[in-house]
């Protein structure tokens, strides 16, 4: 299996491969063949899902400075390093299915990023320099254990899809209604007693899920047209 692996990344390196895909490869440690010498300096898109990896090396951005995207679904990652941040080409990041329980701040430095995913893990907080992500789309955080969101996330101006079923959310931070391009909240599965009265005011926001909160009791009158599943 080494030398299969060790093979597959000589061929990217010789060819110079804009994709890798080493999905499914039982890898429990980053290859060091990927950082061997000037790395892989053509690969745009580096594909590792369902291995258990449980960091990432810190020359990452060094060895693969044309990275546009990583996926890194269903690992036993736990950190992600600050070295994240150098990845200055890099639009979209998969770290779904880890064991992620800090995000760090470098992560704000990522100005190119369109889709973040970052579902099925142990956060209990996003660092205010998530709203740093002018360029951000997508944003899935789901399934973690936040109890609230980073105020600044109301400067993502271009997040049209937040979703964060499954926290532990038990209000929304009023800054919220203010993302111009948001079209798609999701907050199905949390602790919401109530909603800011000027969420749903924007005509950008199409659709909203809030089901499975017991205890919210009432909807904004903005609201009424949009909301898709509600328990309340």
């Amino acid at each position: 299996m080494a030398s299969e692996l060790c093979k597959t990344i000589s061929v990217a390196r010789l060819e110079k491969h804009k994709n890798l895909f080493l999905n499914y490869r039982n890898l429990h440690h980053f290859p060091l063949e990927l950082l061997k010498d000037e790395g892989l300096q053509y690969l745009e898109r580096l594909y590792m899902k369902r291995n258990s990896l449980t960091t990432l090396p810190e020359n990452l951005a060094q060895k693969l400075p044309n990275l546009v995207e990583l996926y890194l679904h269903s690992n036993n990652i736990v950190v992600v390093p600050e070295a994240i941040g150098s990845l200055v080409k890099l639009q979209c990041l998969d770290l779904s299915d880890n064991a992620l329980e800090i995000v760090c701040p470098e992560i704000g430095r990522l100005r190119a990023l369109r889709h973040l995913r970052l579902a099925n893990n142990q956060l209990q907080f996003l660092p205010p320099e998530v709203g740093d992500l002018k360029e951000l789309q997508t944003l899935d955080i789901s399934t973690n254990r936040l109890l609230t969101l980073p105020e600044r996330l109301h400067m993502c101006l271009s997040l049209q899809y937040l979703t964060v079923d499954r926290n532990r959310l038990w209000y929304v931070p009023r800054h919220l209604c203010q993302l111009p391009s948001l079209n798609e909240l999701s907050m199905a599965g949390n602790r919401l007693a109530f909603l800011p009265l000027d969420l749903g005011r924007s005509r950008e926001l199409q659709y909203v899920y809030v089901d499975n909160n017991i205890h919210l009791k009432g909807l904004p009158s903005y609201l009424y047209n949009k909301v898709i599943g509600c328990s309340g």
